[in-house]
């Protein structure tokens, strides 16, 4: 069941990143990120006011537990990491093409499989090394494909914020193998549905703040902000994807590895968008690219059940 789960994530974020490309083509950044996030927490805010009345029953999928402090501050820690992929990857999706970003961001279970083995004593076995290798090949191929397009992963910041992104992306994946998990486990136990509700929340006012702070002073010489509807999509996909995700890592024998690993899979989706809707260029040697990427998927799948 949360192998269905993480294959449906990987479904839902594949329209996230088209909707996000979409709603960033000639838009501001601060401004579309804070959208995202208010519209994230209006997704969840109904859950949280109901359970708390006693309007939604302990055992509903859409119960959402209240905490203290005490189980209030990881959240918030899980919010400030997340935020920090987001800026990143927002920006560098700005900057680049889908077709190139989406195949970048498929090696992120690389990154987790690497935490899950220095953090959770985790061990590489055969098919996942093949994993790594490949998709380090994919990777370095597509740096070559990416300069007939003029752009060099070697001195593009656009490139190194999408990268950074995925680090702290991975970070965070990690992380929430350790709130998930039980205390018996080594981790917090924090109710999967409380922990999307608030880090939303809470990424909203930090988002708020930087509108206030660093974006609107200088608003006027920057890009301007104009009001697309696909921004409402992000969220609702993006909290749909979320959802599925949370759900998976909270069943038993989820392993955080294949659930990031799954959920990559949707550059397929972004792909076949960046190619038909956003007809974007130099697909042919991309797409050898992303077979690679995908194939040092299906490595590391096999590996994880061998």
């Amino acid at each position: 069941m949360w192998l269905i789960l993480a294959f449906l994530s990987a479904f839902l974020l594949g329209f996230y990143d088209v909707f996000k490309k979409k709603s960033l083509r000639d838009n501001a950044v601060i401004p579309v990120l804070l959208l995202n996030t208010l519209f994230s927490s209006l997704i969840f805010l109904p859950f949280i006011i109901l359970s708390a009345q006693g309007h939604i029953s302990e055992d509903s999928l859409f119960f959402t537990h209240q905490y203290g402090w005490a189980e209030h501050k990881y959240i918030l820690l899980k919010s400030c990491i997340v935020l920090a992929s987001w800026l990143f990857a927002y920006f560098g999706l700005k900057h680049l093409p889908i077709t190139i970003v989406g195949p970048i961001n498929a090696t992120r279970p690389v990154m987790v499989l690497i935490g899950a083995m220095t953090f959770f004593s985790e061990r590489l076995n055969l098919w996942q090394w093949l994993g790594v290798i490949v998709a380090m090949i994919g990777l370095y191929m597509l740096s070559r494909s990416s300069k007939k397009e003029g752009i060099d992963f070697k001195h593009n910041k656009w490139i190194i914020f999408v990268v950074l992104a995925n680090v702290l992306g991975a970070i965070s994946g990690l992380y929430d193998k350790f709130l998930m998990a039980s205390p018996a486990n080594g981790g917090v136990g924090l109710d999967k549905l409380a922990v999307q509700s608030w880090y939303n929340i809470y990424q909203f006012f930090m988002m708020l703040s930087m509108l206030f702070l660093l974006w609107w002073p200088t608003h006027t010489k920057t890009t301007p902000f104009h009001w697309d509807w696909c921004i409402i999509l992000i969220s609702v996909f993006l909290s749909a994807a979320d959802f599925a995700y949370f759900y998976a890592l909270g069943l038993d024998g989820a392993m955080i590895s294949i659930v990031s690993m799954v959920r990559r899979g949707s550059v397929v989706v972004s792909f076949l968008f960046g190619a038909m809707v956003f007809h974007e260029k130099n697909l042919k040697s991309k797409l050898i690219d992303l077979a690679l990427v995908l194939l040092s998927m299906l490595f590391l799948f096999i590996g994880s059940y061998n």
